[in-house]
Parts: structure tokens; C-alpha cells; sequence
């Protein structure tokens, strides 16, 4: 090992957590070190969020178009999957890094390739690519941003049949004529939109009663319709026992309970995400390698007044734009406490002002762009009767709404919200419908922002847009 060389902020993991920590403490004077093992941007950036939005924009695009009058017969054709990968890859800058790496080099933080793990107290041990050794010395802070990685069950044959996690789903550059799926949250969800508009003939399998679980039952159930609608296989309620591929590139054949085989040619396994924390030294601070990292509401870990765990890693939102909401409470917190932020006393507690992650429990939006899209805020009905608050949900029929029917022919959607009957504030709220993930930012405020119904009445939507549903619920919960 080399001589420790000292900065103020390490961080450990350049995906968009990790940038957004750089960000923040570099803005306050604070000399920061950056350590990454893959490319900078993280999985949101070149195998997530960004290429499956990219895959399925002209999914979506395309069906909206076909529910347009005058417009339905010019869209017939299938997708150019060529044209879809080239745009896939253009926003994933072909996998090259080099424009995120300039991001870094024009904040004045230092950019380190390699492994990275922590070293005991405020130290980070890593090793390059070359096997170059360096330690990096943090005065103030340690942040860790590992994120995720894909998780596959432990099934007989799974091992060596060449399955595909999500990062495989959102770079392949073959359309599979039968793509298997197993799982039935978001990115089964997602995948099986994008590739069935691709060309392949889809199987979705998942072991509960229904898709998207964590949103409210009616999500999935129209996500469901819409994909059997297109032509894909979907079943709940089935567990995968076993996988045989025939050779690296033949056909991969599921064993289902009971016995039943399906055979595909291509295999997504879209069953879950594990914190990426095995193999950085957290034994060496006395946390333990593989578990999620627990954190306060600024993001410090519980008696390490020197180490911050931001975005997927501490399990509280796993959503890339609550990771960056994270890191942003983080750094200004870090600030704080080394004396460089806004003047304010740094905060000692975890709930502070500015310096508390206060959106990470009941307040958090996530938009699945499916046909149709589906976005809630806050909790489902279920979730905020569990918490034994008085509460009413009210629905309404999106496609019932006057702009819902002129942006597209047989519109089809549902709207909930959720109401405390106390406090007369919403809890939560979910769409679902074409285009309706552009509806969840005006909830996610009224919902963070504990809007009295009463007012919202004077938050006047405009005619004739979708987002005249939020005058239709307000009228149905008032009778």
C-alpha cells in the first residue's frame, strides 16, 4: 500500500448517488475523492433507467399512436429494432463513460478505477484495474453509494443457462423470438412491454397474485390486461422449480410446480436486487458484508459519525431519483458538519431541516412506463390502513375524463386517492393510464407538501387536459 492521501469526502460508488454527492461537497470547498469499479454513471445510467426508458419510448409512442384517430393506420408496421438499439445506444454513450468522467475531472474531484473497500476509520483501500494499490485518507467523510446488483434464486440448472438479469435486458442487441420472464414487478413489468413491441413472444411468470405488487392492485391488473392484449403470456401465482438450457446458445426450458415445461429462447430472471456491500470492507468497521446499511435521516450510519451510506445501499427508496434526493440531504449535511455550509449550527440529530431525508418513507414517486403507465406517490390504501390512520380512498374512471379521451380513442385508466380523514391531507395517489406518469410530480407535491384538500380545490386544472381528474376525485370525496 502506498501513503495514505487525504481529502475531505471519499465516496465509494460513482452511479448517480455517488455524482450527486460529489456534486454537493465539492459546491462547499470540500475536497472529495471519487472511487468507482465500473463505469461512471452507475447501473441508472447504462443498464437500467436510461436504456429501458430508451427501449421502451417507442413502445409507448407507438401505442399511443395507434389510439389516434387519423393517425392508428400509419403505425401498423413493426418496430425497426435496429433504429431502437441505435437510440438505446446513443443514450448510453455506447457504454463509454468518458463524458461523465470529464463531469467529475470539471468539480475538481478526483476520479480512482478500481475496487474500493473500506480500511477501518475513515480510511478506503483500492485496487486498480493494473493491481496499482492506493489509500485514501477521508477528514470528514466516508459515503458509500455501491448500489445494487441483480439477485437469481438459487434453482436447479439456473447456474450456466446463460440467464438474463436486468442488465442482459435493457443491452441485448438480438430480439429473442421467446422471451421468458420470471418475476412480476418493475423491470419484469417493464421488459415484457418493451420486448413484446420488439417482436418477441413474451411469458411473464410470477409467483404472486398479481404484477407490481407495491403499487395498488389495480396496476397491475390493467398493466396485465394490457400485455395479455398484445400478446403476451401472463401468469400469477407460479413458481419456477427448475431451468435446462440446451447447450450455451439453445433453447432454455423452465420447469414450473406441477411440472409443466415452457421453453423459450432467452431467459430474464427479474427476481430482485441485493445491496452491493459483500466485498467493501464493512467487517472492517464493524458492519456486516452483504446486508443492507442502515442509515438516519441524514443518511449517517448509526454510530460511525464519519460514515454516510447513500441511495440503494441503505434500502430506504430503491429508486435512482431518491438516491440523488439522498445524497443531496447528505452532502449538505457532510457541509454542515465540516463547517461549510450555509452558516446554521450542523445538524446533530436526525431530523434537521434541510439536512433530513424526510421523503424516503411515505412520500416516495415511481412512475412504471408500461401500456399504460402506471405512477403512484405516498401509500396504497393497504399500506396506510396498516398504519391505523382513519383513512378513505377515492376512485375514479381516468378514461371518464374529457382530456383522457381527446389524447387517445378507448382510453383506458384508473385514479386513486388516498385521504386521512383527520387531517384532511392526502397519503397517497396512483394513475395508471396512457401518460399518466406526467400526472405524478403534481401529486408528489401535494402529498410531500400535506396540501389540505380544501385547497387544493383552488389548484385549478386546465380544460381539457387529463389532469382535470384531480377536480373528478376531489368531487367524488366531497359527494
Amino acid at each position: 500500500m502506498t501513503e495514505p492521501v487525504e481529502y475531505d469526502v471519499v465516496v465509494l460508488g460513482g452511479g448517480p448517488a455517488g455524482e450527486n454527492i460529489v456534486d454537493r461537497t465539492r459546491a462547499a470547498g470540500l475536497s472529495t475523492a471519487l472511487v468507482e469499479s465500473e463505469l461512471v454513471g452507475g447501473e441508472c445510467s447504462y443498464w437500467a433507467c436510461i436504456p429501458s426508458k430508451a427501449l421502451l419510448r417507442p413502445a409507448l409512442a407507438r401505442a399511443d399512436a395507434r389510439r389516434v384517430p387519423g393517425l392508428a393506420g400509419a403505425v401498423s408496421g413493426p418496430l425497426d429494432a435496429e433504429a431502437v438499439f441505435a437510440h438505446r445506444d446513443y443514450w448510453t454513450g455506447d457504454w463509454n463513460d468518458g463524458g461523465q468522467v470529464d463531469w467529475i475531472a470539471s468539480t475538481g474531484a478526483h476520479l480512482y478505477r478500481g475496487h474500493g473497500r473500506l480500511y477501518g476509520t475513515r480510511k478506503v483501500a483500492v485496487t486498480s484495474p493494473e493491481g496499482v494499490h492506493h489509500v485514501l485518507s477521508a477528514r470528514h467523510a466516508v459515503v458509500v453509494a455501491t448500489g445494487t446488483r441483480a439477485v437469481l434464486p438459487d434453482l436447479p440448472g439456473l447456474h450456466g443457462a446463460g440467464a438474463w438479469t436486468s442488465r442482459e435486458a435493457t443491452s441485448a442487441r438480438h430480439v429473442p423470438g421467446r422471451l421468458l420472464i420470471v418475476g412480476g414487478s418493475v423491470v419484469a413489468c417493464e421488459m415484457a412491454t418493451a420486448w413484446q413491441a420488439l417482436g418477441s413472444r413474451v411469458t411473464v411468470l410470477a409467483r404472486g397474485s398479481g404484477l407490481l405488487p407495491r403499487m395498488e392492485p389495480f396496476a397491475g391488473e390493467l398493466v396485465a390486461e394490457a400485455l395479455t392484449a398484445a400478446g403476451a403470456d401472463v401468469r400469477t401465482g407460479v413458481a419456477v422449480e427448475a431451468v435446462v438450457r440446451d447447450g450455451p446458445t439453445g433453447p432454455v426450458t423452465v420447469v414450473l410446480e406441477g411440472g409443466e415445461l415452457l421453453e423459450g429462447d432467452e431467459l430474464l430472471m427479474a427476481t430482485g436486487r441485493a445491496p452491493r456491500t459483500e466485498d467493501i470492507g464493512l467487517d472492517t468497521v464493524g458492519l456486516t458484508p452483504g446486508d443492507w446499511i442502515a442509515v438516519d435521516d441524514s443518511c449517517r450510519v448509526g454510530g460511525h459519525d464519519w460514515l454516510y451510506a447513500v441511495g440503494d445501499v441503505n434500502h430506504r427508496a430503491l429508486l435512482t431519483h431518491q438516491g440523488k434526493y439522498q445524497a443531496r440531504i447528505a452532502g449538505a449535511a457532510i457541509a454542515a458538519r465540516a463547517g461549510r455550509g450555509t452558516g446554521a449550527p450542523a445538524p446533530d440529530t436526525a431530523r434537521w431541516g434541510p439536512y433530513a431525508a424526510t421523503a424516503d418513507t411515505e412520500a416516495v414517486p415511481q412512475a412504471v412506463f408500461t401500456d399504460p403507465e402506471a405512477a403512484s406517490v405516498g401509500l396504497t390504501l393497504a399500506e396506510a390502513e396498516r398504519s391505523g390512520r382513519r383513512v378513505r380512498a377515492v376512485d375514479h374512471d381516468l378514461g371518464k375524463v374529457s382530456g383522457a379521451g381527446l389524447y387517445a380513442d378507448g382510453y383506458r385508466g384508473r385514479a386513486r386517492m388516498v385521504v386521512d380523514l383527520d387531517r384532511e391531507v392526502l397519503l397517497g395517489v396512483t394513475f395508471v393510464g396512457p401518460g399518466a406518469a406526467e400526472l405524478l410530480h403534481a401529486a408528489t407535491v401535494a402529498v410531500v407538501g400535506e396540501v389540505p384538500v380544501d385547497r387544493l380545490w383552488h389548484a385549478v386544472p386546465a380544460f381539457p387536459t387529463i389532469s382535470e381528474i384531480w377536480l373528478r376525485l376531489l368531487e367524488a370525496y366531497r359527494g
